[in-house]
């Protein structure tokens, strides 16, 4: 029998194992990496709540940073570590490449080229400062819930509108969600913005998270014709970056004046 609980526990699992190092027990019938090749897309509803978790480790580990005596500057640091180890490293090497061929080759070769290198420096440059600028503890835990959440839903959606630009590799394996599951997966993304930043900051990292991806996705859909790993995670670290920073600027509009940086 069908239990719907039972269901979703293992559409979790699956997210969890794909998304993360963390020992997620794999579903029955899941592949060596982790993850059901094929039934990801079914799953990915459960992206938003994976990021929940990564995100509220995240801002526990600055937390405990600054209660230690770090500065605002290293419990960042700290906290962007945490969260990068727990997702096993997120590589960039498809933003570079002269033309679709040449920009597919170089994602499928395990050396980054300097662009991507120059690229993945700058975008951890950016959630660094971002973090920083936040401050506070209880702000930072309450953005990186809101921007971990947000940045895998984009992923989910950028999944669904665009197909595979290769036959091969993990974006081809995982599927395309369907839209019942991307509007799910928005759905509590969205409701864990609302209830944890209120309706104006919600709706800035939302707004900002809408043009990140859309930006992601139509550069990806004119240079290489569709969606691979590497563009995913193109859209989940430069959307989370954008939530931060219009959280950042939706607390500074709140509290009255000042300067983000």
């Amino acid at each position: 029998m069908d239990v719907p609980i039972i269901r979703w526990l293992s559409d979790l699992r699956t997210v969890g194992a794909f998304l993360t190092i963390l020992p997620f027990r794999p579903a029955v019938g899941a592949a060596e990496d982790g993850y059901e090749r094929g039934n990801l897309s079914v799953a990915a509803w459960g992206f938003p709540i994976i990021g929940l978790l990564l995100g509220a480790t995240g801002g526990l580990c600055y937390a405990f940073a600054i209660w230690l005596g770090c500065t605002v500057w290293l419990a960042a640091v700290l906290s962007l570590a945490v969260l990068v180890l727990l997702c096993g490293g997120i590589h960039e090497d498809g933003l570079g490449g002269a033309n679709c061929d040449r920009r597919l080759a170089i994602m499928h070769d395990s050396q980054a080229g300097n662009f991507a290198i120059l690229a993945l420096l700058l975008l951890s440059a950016g959630r660094i400062c971002a973090l920083a600028a936040l401050d506070a503890p209880e702000r930072v835990f309450l953005a990186l819930l809101v921007a971990a959440s947000l940045s895998r839903a984009a992923v989910v959606v950028v999944m669904h509108i665009l197909p595979p630009a290769r036959s091969d590799g993990l974006s081809a394996g995982a599927g395309q969600p369907t839209l019942n599951i991307t509007f799910a997966a928005i759905l509590i993304a969205a409701a864990i913005a609302l209830l944890t930043l209120g309706f104006v900051a919600a709706l800035a990292c939302m707004a900002a998270a809408a043009v990140a991806a859309a930006l992601v996705a139509v550069t990806a859909r004119r240079r290489l014709g569709g969606q691979t790993g590497d563009v995913l995670g193109a859209v989940q670290n430069i959307t989370e970056f954008s939530c931060l920073f219009a959280a950042g600027l939706a607390f500074l509009w709140l509290l009255g004046g000042g300067y983000l940086f």
